[in-house]
């Protein structure tokens, strides 16, 4: 049985194909053919992606990202397709899940979202209980900028603190399903079916926080 994440790298795949090297996405003044040579340094090119990461080191980034973004649109969804490169540890099925499974959602997500009269799509429930276990393993850092305490609540998977409230301060609770809660948590909250919850004041100061990392 095919994977949650080699399902979802397959899907985004799909995806890309069907709009187009030059749609619109979520990761905006990105077009999918960004994305998707985004994509491929991440996982195949650690000379550039490292300046993902190291401010001074963006510049070759940007270089190394947009040559690929010129090149053949096949070829680049091609390569995205195929994953990483042998040499890699997420080629091992758990490495992969735990690095890629919410990268490959979230950036789908920016492509689907960004089309009019989106609806989100029904997930499978093997990818939402990889999403929600994303969620519990990282909330505390994805949360970390929250004024106030953060509960987490899905229908299926139950509820998860992932940040104490700081002395003096409320919580809130955000309801949704995993995808809704993981999209919210990375900075879609606009697009992200979340209910928010709790004290006026505790909901105003989480809702005027930007949580991206």
């Amino acid at each position: 049985m095919t994977s949650p994440v080699r399902r979802e790298r397959y899907a985004l795949c799909d995806t890309f194909e069907a709009v187009g090297p030059d749609a619109p996405t979520l990761c905006t003044p990105w077009r999918t053919r960004d994305l998707a040579a985004h994509l491929v340094i991440r996982e195949g090119r650690p000379d550039a992606a490292v300046g993902l990461l190291v401010p001074p080191l963006a510049q070759r980034a940007h270089r190394v990202q947009d040559g690929y973004a010129a090149g053949s649109w096949p070829e680049l969804v091609e390569r995205v397709r195929t994953g990483p490169p042998p040499w890699s540890p997420t080629r091992f099925e758990g490495v992969d899940t735990v690095v890629n499974l919410a990268e490959l959602f979230i950036h789908h997500e920016d492509v689907l979202r960004a089309a009019p009269d989106w609806e989100p799509r029904p997930l499978p429930g093997d990818l939402e209980q990889g999403l929600w276990s994303t969620l519990t393993r990282t909330g505390r850092l994805l949360f970390r900028r929250s004024p106030v305490g953060v509960v987490l609540v899905t229908p299926a998977h139950g509820r998860r603190l992932v940040r104490s409230a700081p002395a003096g301060a409320a919580s809130v609770v955000l309801r949704g399903t995993p995808g809704e809660l993981l999209l919210h948590a990375s900075g879609r909250q606009s697009v992200a079916r979340v209910l928010v919850e709790g004290p006026d004041e505790a909901v105003a100061a989480f809702t005027g926080t930007d949580l991206r990392l």
